[in-house]
């Protein structure tokens, strides 16, 4: 009799830490970190994502970490003029601007609002790698995190060793337990296709990474591993889960893994109050049919008392745009 299960299945991930409104949430790396980040603030954790843009290879990363714990100021000297734009080989061109000063004001506002929530509030860093492969300056001799569409003879480009992204994080991480201690690391290999150096390049890469963050689990007892790559790869491992470009996950995919993600470092409790949130959230987003009436008054009041109850009961909870949507203040 032919077998009638037609997936493996991801099952339970051990986790060591858990997750819940009362940490402060730093969430850094490749456009995947910001996929979950996104789906964090819009559950009302206490969440910062990617301050200083889009960061894909370990050893820009690790730069930007160090700098982040350090309070860095960026120097002028560092950035560029090109394609009437400036630019920063360090950052994301989400910062770019038309100007050195608006471009340096960019940078450091994003840096300053970064170091803030590090020093002051981050309990957890979620950390995602999206390629080994690294674009080295010619004349600087330096990685950088950004090519801002230079011509191609400006870089070298390689794939990092396994112990060249382990030593870059690993003292970039000693650099930030400096600062706080008692930080959990969350680290993931982002499932995003990097598909422009070819597939073989690609499972090169993502393979280089996925090595690299299983080392740096072994040396610090605060870094867990998510296997975000593996459930998308191997769990879902059809192509139904990807977006019509065939390389981001698709929104069903983001889901599948936002729920083994929530399952693995959510509490029950935190389980309940993201229910309770989700329930007022798309009450906000209900357009009533009769604005003004005594029924949609008295729907407003209820939602105003929903909030009050879980204000009181959750007092690190932020539902002002929610409140305000309800006439309250």
């Amino acid at each position: 009799m032919a077998s009638t299960n037609f997936r493996t299945t991801l099952n339970e991930w051990p986790a060591n830490v858990q997750i819940s409104h009362g940490d402060g949430i730093l969430c850094m790396g490749s456009c995947f970190a910001e996929h979950i980040g996104i789906k964090l603030e819009d559950r009302k954790f206490s969440t910062l994502v990617n301050p200083s843009g889009i960061i894909y290879n370990p050893v820009s990363l690790a730069q930007t970490l160090k700098w982040t714990a350090t309070g860095h100021r960026f120097p002028d000297e560092d950035v560029f003029e090109g394609g009437g734009q400036w630019h920063s080989y360090y950052h994301h061109s989400r910062l770019s601007a038309l100007s050195r000063e608006a471009l340096l004001e960019n940078i450091n506002g994003a840096m300053e609002r970064a170091g803030f929530f590090f020093r002051e509030k981050t309990t957890r860093l979620l950390l995602t790698l999206g390629t080994a492969l690294v674009y080295e300056h010619v004349e600087r001799g330096e990685v950088v995190a950004n090519c801002h569409k230079l011509p191609a003879k400006t870089f070298t480009r390689r794939r990092l060793t396994v112990e060249e992204a382990v030593d870059a994080l690993s003292a970039a991480f000693q650099t930030m337990f400096r600062y706080r201690s008692g930080m959990e690391i969350i680290l993931t290999v982002s499932p995003v296709r990097h598909l422009r150096e070819g597939m073989v390049e690609n499972q090169r890469s993502k393979a280089t990474l996925v090595l690299a963050a299983a080392r740096l689990a072994e040396l610090f007892p605060n870094v867990h591993y998510f296997p975000a790559y593996e459930l998308l790869l191997d769990d879902l491992r059809d192509y139904r889960f990807y977006a019509e470009d065939m390389v981001h996950p698709s929104t069903q995919a983001l889901g599948y893994i936002w729920d083994f993600f929530s399952q693995t470092y959510f509490s029950e409790e935190t389980q309940k109050v993201i229910q309770e949130v989700e329930a007022i959230i798309r009450a906000a987003a209900h357009r009533p049919f009769q604005p003004g009436s005594e029924a949609h008054r008295a729907f407003q009041s209820a939602q105003l008392g929903r909030i009050a109850e879980l204000e009181r009961r959750y007092s690190f909870l932020d539902l002002g745009r929610e409140k305000a949507v309800f006439g309250g203040f």
